[in-house]
């Protein structure tokens, strides 16, 4: 019975795991990572204001750009680890020839552009919105952490050049401080 409801479910949704330990059924996704050689989306994304769009397939174009996300604003690890390592390696980075230093989270612009100002990123590091995960879904980069309210993005950082991207580390639960760090940036 098993058997024959997984194939069932596969051949309407792709892929099925089954979780022996308790007995239920996920959904994983059809769609491929992100992956490095892979262009951008093209996403609005959200600066001090949800009126300031930012496409970040424009942003990114003709530019060399380190971009990374947390999983949200002004939690632990992003305020106290992530972001300050990418503010304060900011004007070396820059010395290597990155235009752009971009950090999204799925928040809204408000929060996002409160918490520019609590960690004085202004000309080192840009904080954008993901509100509604567009972002993370377009690379399927998302991951679900309900004390944060849900869907969030997997903390990842990546350099792309002219809109390709030509570096990318994804933390391998999605959350954790290794990969994806300011001193692991691979230019």
């Amino acid at each position: 019975m098993i058997a024959k409801s997984i194939a069932l479910c596969r051949s309407h949704i792709g892929s099925v795991k089954l979780l022996s330990s308790c007995n239920r059924y996920f959904q994983t996704s059809t769609a491929s990572m992100v992956k490095v050689g892979d262009v951008l989306p093209n996403v609005d994304l959200f600066e001090d204001l949800p009126t300031n769009k930012v496409n970040l397939a424009d942003l990114a174009k003709g530019k060399k750009v380190v971009l990374f996300a947390v999983p949200g604003a002004f939690t632990p690890g992003c305020s106290k680890t992530h972001l300050p390592g990418y503010v304060s390696k900011a004007e070396e980075l820059k010395q290597q020839g990155v235009s752009e230093i971009v950090c999204v989270s799925v928040n809204d612009p408000f929060v996002m552009s409160a918490w520019a100002k609590d960690q004085q990123t202004a000309g080192k590091v840009r904080l954008l919105a993901d509100p509604s995960a567009a972002l993370a879904r377009a690379l399927d980069l998302t991951v679900d952490i309900a004390p944060l309210g849900g869907v969030r993005s997997k903390r990842y950082s990546m350099v792309v050049e002219n809109g390709k991207i030509t570096s990318l580390q994804v933390e391998p639960d999605g959350t954790g401080l290794s990969c994806s760090l300011a001193d692991k940036i691979k230019l």
